[in-house]
C-alpha cells in the first residue's frame, strides 16, 4: 500500500507540474490567435478580407500543437496515478476531475476544428460549418482548463512578503 501511495504521489505531482506548464503554450497561443486570422478591412467594407501571414498562423499552429502534446502528457500522470480503494475524490478535487469532462474534448477537438478553418481559409473560402466553432471551443477549453487549475489550486496563498 505504501508502493502505491508514493506512486500515485509521484504521479500526481509530475500531473501538477505538467499541468502548470502546460498554461505557458495555452495562454500564447490565445495571445498570437487574432493574429492568425483574416481581418475586415474597417476603411472599406467592401473590400477583400486582408489575410494574415504565414508566420502568425505557423506560430499559432505550433503553440496550439505545444499545448495539445503537454496537456496529453499531464493527462497521462492522472490517469496512470494508482487508484486507493475506497477514496472517493469530493470538493474541489471533484470539480477538477469533473471539469476533464469539458477541457478533454476541447484539447481533441480545438486543433481539428482549427486545422478545418486553416483549410477553408486556404481555399478561398469563408470559416464555415463546424469550423467556425474553432474560436468557441477553443475558449470553452481554455475557460474549463483555468478553472480545473483553480479548483485545486484556490485559495492562492501568495507569501513572498513574510520574512522567515
Amino acid at each position: 500500500m505504501q508502493r502505491k501511495l508514493n506512486q500515485r504521489t509521484h504521479d500526481l505531482k509530475v500531473h501538477q507540474t505538467l499541468g502548470l506548464v502546460t498554461v505557458v503554450p495555452l495562454c500564447a497561443a490565445v495571445i498570437v490567435a487574432g493574429g492568425a486570422k483574416s481581418k475586415r478591412n474597417k476603411a472599406d467594407p467592401t473590400a477583400p478580407p486582408i489575410e494574415p501571414g504565414s508566420e502568425a498562423v505557423d506560430l499559432h499552429a505550433a503553440l496550439g500543437a505545444a499545448t495539445a502534446t503537454l496537456y496529453g502528457f499531464t493527462a497521462y500522470y492522472a490517469i496512470r496515478a494508482p487508484r486507493i480503494p475506497g477514496v472517493k475524490p469530493k470538493g474541489a478535487i471533484r470539480l477538477h476531475r469533473d471539469l476533464v469532462w469539458i477541457h478533454a474534448p476541447g484539447m481533441i477537438l480545438t486543433p481539428i476544428l482549427g486545422g478545418l478553418a486553416l483549410s477553408q481559409e486556404n481555399a478561398g473560402e469563408k470559416v464555415h460549418g463546424i469550423a467556425s466553432a474553432h474560436q468557441y471551443v477553443a475558449w470553452t477549453t481554455v475557460g474549463a482548463y483555468g478553472a480545473s487549475i483553480v479548483a485545486v489550486s484556490w485559495p492562492i496563498h501568495l507569501k513572498f512578503w513574510d520574512k522567515k
